[in-house]
């Protein structure tokens, strides 16, 4: 396995997150199984995984060392998804306008009134708190085996 490669098994999507999107997707009166949902992810870890792999060929033969999104999305079309491109053109044109909102309110932190060292024990106690919610979340799943 090369150096910051995941093994295959520990590969995996939020399970929660494919269960909101397929339950969007699926008429109400249709329902999906835990196998299914499990089948999903795998095919789509699988296509992840040959559409990185194709977007990295691509960088590799441009000398680059970084994946961009011009190398994904040539990757798609060179995978037979050409379909997809519109979709995929509009919501990447939908994320850039909402990155320049993101990066106009960035000015929060300089805003906030606050030191950085103020700031940094303010995420500190986030972050305690955090993991504490996790803890607990953790013995009540050991409880309930």
């Amino acid at each position: 396995m090369s150096e910051g490669q995941v093994p295959q098994d520990e590969l995996s999507l939020p399970k929660a997150t494919v269960q909101k999107i397929v339950s969007e997707i699926l008429p109400s009166e249709f329902s999906f199984t835990k196998d299914a949902r499990e089948a999903l992810i795998e095919c789509c870890i699988e296509f992840l995984m040959i559409l990185s792999t194709e977007s990295n060929d691509i960088a590799d033969k441009e000398l680059k060392k970084t994946i961009s999104t011009d190398h994904v999305l040539k990757a798609v079309k060179d995978l037979g998804f050409v379909d997809y491109l519109p979709l995929l053109e509009k919501c990447l044109n939908e994320f850039k306008e909402t990155s320049k909102v993101k990066e106009r309110k960035s000015n929060k932190f300089q805003n906030s009134g606050l030191s950085e060292e103020e700031l940094l024990k303010q995420q500190e106690e986030l972050f305690r708190a955090s993991r504490n919610r996790l803890q607990q979340g953790n013995n009540v799943k050991e409880e309930d085996n």
